[in-house]
């Protein structure tokens, strides 16, 4: 048994352990997006210049931000030279969803792109993980499922770099709301990205939205099922409680309204015998949130 294990990425045994995917959205409340034609190493920022990353890491420090590379699926326009590459701002919070962008040229430019105001981009932006020097399973399985995305939504697509949990490759992100999907199949990516431009989520692949805590994303996620509801609006979170015992033990009981719905999860960790991620070898620790009540 330990011997095949070699020869199994990370998310396929997450996919035969059944790793439950609610709660594992990225923790962001804003996103600022890069275009870089790579190649992106192990850790994407080392390839910008080291005072614009700097820069750049200090504002999303501030600001509750992921900073991610971005670049068009397929090799013809990593390998074209243009004059300028794109940056995007987003603010994925609730009530707040906002994407702004630029062109920019130099890395001083970079680095003030974060406090510029940009241009309004109305469209939605459509990231999926393909960072291969990060995890083996980000490209295997996140290059295929830009290319069928891609050719629906050429201008709104793009692969992008590490953005956590790669045992649920692919992994998709769509913004400014910052919902985390995983899972997503080529055949059924482009059915998810038009569901979102209707205003609606696919609650059975969804990890949850980005610039939510993880037990509000867990919640949220047992709301769905309690409720039905499938509007990227519906359950907005109107007070969230926490028992304050230590991390591993603690409870939540999250209100939601639009439809009124309360849910208490309970937080858990579960040492696993296998790696969580392809470039890991030691066996990991998943964080768990298990429903401990509904009421609507």
């Amino acid at each position: 048994m330990t011997a095949a294990r070699e020869y199994q990425h990370c998310a396929e045994l997450a996919g035969t352990a059944g790793d439950p995917a609610e709660g594992t959205a990225p923790p962001a409340r804003h996103w600022f997006l890069v275009e870089h034609p790579g190649p992106w190493p192990r850790q994407a920022l080392a390839g910008l210049d080291p005072a614009a990353a700097s820069a750049l890491g200090a504002w999303a420090g501030e600001e509750g931000a992921r900073v991610v590379l971005v670049r068009r699926p397929g090799r013809r326009d990593r390998d074209a030279v243009a004059p300028g590459r794109r940056w995007f701002r987003v603010d994925a919070r609730p009530g707040h969803e906002d994407v702004r962008t630029g062109i920019w040229s130099s890395p001083a430019e970079l680095a003030a792109a974060v406090h510029s105001d940009g241009d309004p981009h109305p469209d939605p932006l459509v990231l999926v993980c393909a960072h291969g020097r990060h995890d083996a399973c980000c490209a295997v399985r996140g290059r295929p499922l830009a290319a069928a995305l891609v050719a629906d939504d050429p201008e709104g697509t793009w692969e992008c770099s590490h953005i956590g949990g790669c045992r649920f490759a692919p992994a998709l992100v769509l913004l400014p709301h910052g919902l985390t999907y995983g899972g997503v199949t080529p055949a059924d990516g482009p059915a998810v990205v038009r569901e979102y431009g209707r205003g609606l989520v696919v609650p059975g692949l969804l990890r949850g939205r980005s610039a939510l805590p993880p037990a509000v994303q867990a919640a949220q996620h047992h709301a769905r099922a309690v409720t039905g509801a499938t509007g990227v609006d519906d359950l907005g979170v109107a007070d969230v409680d926490s028992d304050g015992r230590p991390p591993g033990h603690t409870s939540w009981r999250v209100t939601f309204h639009h439809p009124d719905c309360v849910i208490e999860v309970r937080e858990r960790f579960v040492e696993v015998d296998r790696p969580l991620t392809c470039a890991a070898r030691p066996a990991g620790r998943i964080r768990v949130f298990d429903l401990v009540d509904t009421r609507t």
